[in-house]
């Protein structure tokens, strides 16, 4: 599969390059290219803004950074100094407005964002086949749909751009609510304009299902767990999405865009900038045959103890001890969930995975609240891992039970630090799991990035 996808990605990355159209500046600064006049442009557009993901701006780094390093599920691991201090200081809540990872993560969505609105302005100026063209605006609203998302959890007002920006005009932060509100219509909309799948040719495109995921997720983020339950039992009943029966087969780059999976970021190895860096950032260094390992997005030992003895997503997802090259034994905690075989440094085959059927699943639970019915959709995760069902009767209350069960079903998946937010126990959790941070120290939001407060003199910086 990945070897057809190979031929289309190729394609993109020579698109992507073009100065014609993808060298669009951030939010504050972007300008109009001169582009979008056929059906081939359109196509080309779209893959584009799909490669967005994969920079290391989104996807290939900043939002783990942002997402799991912020949170209590990981830290930066043992090197804090020089060019690795900017991922310390996004861990111990120390970071300023001029944080290379903070800008780069506004910066490369904004950047997608943008490609989304140049494709969306001018595809009903172009003659093409319904179908087509439907799937495109479905696309590019899913995929500004979840740069939005992302930036409204990082750094709450932010503006809203939905049309090309034009040069000299002004941008205006608003509130995070009314992002969802947009969001939220653009999804329904999507959703409608998506197919359910796609040929082997198409395979990591967005579906109804990924937009349906997204739309579930922004739901509950503004607290309408009725609409959040209707858009999760569409997704449960219609799109044909199903646990598979071993959490260790989800894993590795053969067994991407599986059954479970909903929508992923497609990375590929083979020297032509469309690999991913997981491998290299996230394992020890001895395990590496080609290139450095960093050891960073290190799991914190509260992650490791929060795996209950003899659940198997244990061995599949993280690791405590290794062998260096010299043989010793080496204590350390690492993630091996996104492990793989680069040829060489920085170029993994192995995917992103945003969103699969486990997550819809303790969603759906989320939104009913504590019931027979939401712990049976728990329990479907916890016993493919080898659990034994919980109910009311078990230690805890419905939300520890319930964020206990999304953390280590879903972890380094870059959805704890917004879990832990959504569910108001952000303070608390990233305290126990790292005590040198005091409550009154945890932050919600990132820093505007000190460029955009330069040009943008109306702008609210967060405290």
């Amino acid at each position: 599969m990945k070897n057809i996808i190979l031929f289309i990605l190729t394609t993109i990355a020579f698109t992507a390059c073009s100065d014609d159209y993808t060298d669009l500046a951030p939010v504050s600064e972007r300008n109009e290219a001169n582009f979008y006049t056929n059906v081939e442009d359109f196509t080309f557009g779209i893959n584009a803004s799909y490669r967005g993901l994969q920079s290391k701006e989104v996807y290939g780094r900043s939002y783990w950074t942002m997402f799991e390093m912020r949170s209590d599920n990981t830290d930066q691991g043992p090197d804090q100094t020089g060019l690795a201090n900017q991922f310390t200081v996004i861990n111990t809540f120390t970071e300023d407005a001029l944080n290379e990872q903070v800008d780069a993560a506004w910066k490369g969505s904004y950047r997608v964002i943008s490609n989304c609105n140049a494709i969306l302005d001018r595809i009903d100026a172009v003659e093409m086949e319904d179908t087509l063209k439907n799937r495109i605006i479905g696309e590019a609203l899913f995929l500004r749909s979840l740069m939005y998302y992302h930036l409204a959890i990082a750094y709450g007002n932010i503006p809203l751009q939905l049309d090309v920006f034009i040069p000299g005009e002004k941008l205006t932060q608003v509130s995070p609510t009314a992002v969802y509100t947009q969001i939220i219509t653009d999804l329904v909309k999507a959703e409608g304009n998506l197919i359910q799948d796609y040929d082997v040719l198409n395979v990591g495109r967005a579906t109804k299902g990924a937009a349906a995921t997204l739309l579930a997720k922004v739901y509950l983020t503004v607290g309408q767990k009725s609409e959040a339950e209707m858009v999760l039992r569409r997704i449960v009943s219609t799109y044909n999405y199903r646990l598979l029966p071993d959490y260790t087969s989800l894993w590795g780059h053969m067994n991407e865009n599986n059954d479970e999976s909903i929508f992923e970021v497609q990375f590929i190895s083979g020297g032509i900038g469309q690999g991913s860096s997981f491998t290299n950032d996230f394992s020890p260094n001895a395990f590496l045959q080609n290139g450095q390992g960093f050891g960073r997005n290190r799991p914190t030992d509260g992650m490791i103890g929060a795996y209950e003895v003899n659940d198997t997503r244990f061995d599949i997802s993280v690791g405590t001890s290794y062998i260096n090259e010299n043989n010793e034994t080496i204590t350390a905690n690492y993630i091996k969930k996104y492990s793989g075989n680069p040829p060489v440094e920085n170029d993994s085959d192995i995917n992103f995975v945003v969103f699969r059927y486990a997550d819809v699943l303790l969603m759906l639970a989320e939104s009913l609240g504590e019931s027979t019915e939401s712990y049976g959709f728990i329990n479907q995760v916890r016993n493919r891992a080898g659990l034994a069902d919980i109910d009311a009767a078990s230690s805890g209350t419905f939300l520890e039970k319930l964020l206990h069960e999304r953390r280590v079903e879903l972890a380094f998946e870059n959805h704890r630090w917004a879990d832990i937010k959504r569910l108001n126990v952000a303070k608390e959790k990233v305290n126990t799991a790292e005590s040198f941070v005091p409550e009154s120290a945890v932050k919600e939001l990132f820093y505007i990035p000190q460029r955009e407060m330069d040009i943008n003199s109306n702008f609210t910086q967060n405290n």
